[in-house]
This record gives C-alpha cells, sequence and structure tokens, in this order.
C-alpha cells in the first residue's frame, strides 16, 4: 500500500508525536481521540493551563518517592487522557462513541472519566501497572486493546 499507515499506526503515530509536547519529567503521554477516523482533540500530560511546568519547580512525585500508579492526586499535572477529554468540553467537541488512543494504559483516574465521557474504545501502546484500572474499564462497556502495530516511531517505509 505505498507504506501508506493503517488508522491505529497512523493515529498512535499522532498520539507519539502529542506525547512530545509533555513537560512530565517521569512519563510523556500523549492522547488523540478520534471519531469515525476525524481527530477531534489531543491532550499530553503537563502542568495546568498558566501554571509553571514541572522542568521549573521540579516533580512532586520524584521528591516524595511516590511510586508509580499509586496517590495520582499528588501531581500538579494534568494527564493526557483528562486533558483530550477536557479539550473537547472546551470546544464544545462530542467524544460520545469515539476512540481513544493513548502511549499509554490510563490510570483508574483517567478510566473513569473516559468511561463517563462516552468513549468507546481505548487503544494503548505501553502497558501502565493499575489493577484498579483495569477492573473498571473490564466491568465498562468499553472496548479495551493493546496496539499491535508497528512500532509507531518507525517511518513508513
Amino acid at each position: 500500500m505505498n507504506g501508506r499507515p493503517d488508522n491505529d499506526t497512523y493515529f498512535m503515530r499522532m498520539a507519539e508525536l502529542v506525547a512530545t509536547r509533555s513537560t512530565c519529567l517521569r512519563r510523556n503521554v500523549g492522547a488523540v481521540i478520534v471519531k469515525e477516523k476525524r481527530v477531534l482533540t489531543t491532550g499530553y500530560n503537563g502542568a495546568p493551563k498558566g501554571l509553571k511546568h514541572c522542568a521549573e519547580v521540579g516533580c512532586v512525585r520524584l521528591v516524595n518517592h511516590i511510586e508509580s500508579g499509586t496517590r495520582h492526586e499528588l501531581c500538579r499535572g494534568v494527564h493526557a487522557e483528562q486533558n483530550a477529554v477536557i479539550q473537547a468540553a472546551y470546544f464544545g467537541v462530542s467524544v460520545k462513541d469515539a476512540s481513544i488512543y493513548i502511549t499509554n494504559f490510563p490510570c483508574v483516574l483517567c478510566a473513569k472519566i473516559l468511561v463517563n465521557a462516552g468513549i468507546r474504545e481505548i487503544v494503548y501502546k505501553d502497558d501502565y501497572v493499575d489493577e484498579l484500572s483495569r477492573k473498571v474499564l473490564e466491568e465498562s462497556k468499553v472496548e479495551v486493546r493493546r496496539y499491535s502495530g508497528p512500532d509507531p516511531l518507525t517511518p513508513c517505509p
């Protein structure tokens, strides 16, 4: 197909690109919300609008040795999935029945937001340890699948 990426690879590549905007010191995450093969919104993890980035003020989680996958509230950053849903609300775009492509499996806070926002499918690339998130998503009607295509960071042939 002339090196043309399939839809999953295309949108996951976008999520990887969005992640490069992250200002988090621990993990760069990108998210792209898609409906009917059209990008609705994007989001990356970082400090709320107008606040100093963690690179400027330090990371609360690093300083306090907070284990990954725990105490999500102890962070000045907004997660990529949250920012993508917030962006949709800010601009009046419905994400009901949309898919979200995320560079990492969502934490439980993001999983609950995605369920309530009406996201119908989550496609993630890298794993993230959060058993409660897995349980919430298993109980919901949201389809969850791991991206299984080529490395999205590898250029098309």
